[in-house]
């Protein structure tokens, strides 16, 4: 299974949003410098990277994994929901596309793990409700 239309549409808007409102600042207002990329401002910004099958972002979701940078370089480690995900590398896309612009990152670095395995339970509650898992 690929990416159906309406998804490759969402995904050009998306990039249209981000293009138009130009660098996006997760910490604070518009007027903040961008300062320094932590992990904590790239977790920010994957918050916009978009599981195109739920519709929930991937930090929401459980997917991301673990988030490093060093010396300019992000090591960004995520999983799938199931080994057999065919959007994988249309993740790794948004992904890149999210941070790629942080004038301090020099090179990005991603790896998909399968082990171990997601679970619903690494959903947060947020993306429980939105999914209509309750329980």
């Amino acid at each position: 299974m690929g990416i159906t239309p309406d998804q490759h549409f969402a995904r050009i808007e998306r990039e249209q949003e981000r293009a138009a409102r130009g660098p996006r600042i997760p910490s604070g207002g518009p007027n903040e410098p961008i300062g320094d990329a932590t992990p904590e401002k790239l977790r920010a910004l994957l918050r916009e990277v978009i599981d195109p099958e739920l519709g929930v972002d991937i930090v929401e979701l459980g997917l991301l994994r673990d988030v490093k940078i060093e010396n300019g370089v992000v090591d960004v480690t995520y999983t799938v929901t199931t080994p057999t995900c065919p959007l994988s590398e249309y993740i790794e896309d948004e992904i890149r596309s999210a941070i790629s612009w942080l004038p301090d990152v020099r090179r990005i670095n991603i790896e998909l793990v399968l082990e171990p395995a997601w679970t619903p339970e690494e959903m947060s509650e947020k993306a429980r409700a939105k999914l209509g898992w309750t329980g």
